[in-house]
């Protein structure tokens, strides 16, 4: 089971919320709205996403990383450097 298992209706919030907000763009482009006021809602989109992403973070570090070092070994060391990888991605995005 996903480590996100409790907070799924949050994120499935979250992430209509976030659908909605990309809609919002595309109808702006559409309208000709500014630029400037459009990369304000882009902004306002990005920092939603990336809410997502730290509370799923936040979930896989709680749980499957947590479980995995209490499993030890290799399975661990796998599991860490997923995490690792996951932060790294999103510290470049």
């Amino acid at each position: 089971m996903p480590g996100y298992s409790a907070d799924k209706e949050a994120l499935v919030n979250r992430l209509k919320r976030v659908e909605g907000q990309v809609r919002g763009l595309q109808r702006m482009v559409e309208e000709d709205t500014y630029c400037i006021d459009v990369l304000t809602q882009v902004s306002a989109t990005t920092k939603a996403l990336q809410s997502v992403a730290l509370l799923l973070l936040e979930d896989h570090l709680g749980h499957c990383v947590a479980d995995a070092l209490l499993e030890g070994g290799e399975v661990a060391d796998v599991k860490v450097k997923e995490a690792s990888d996951a932060v790294a991605r999103l510290v470049k995005s």
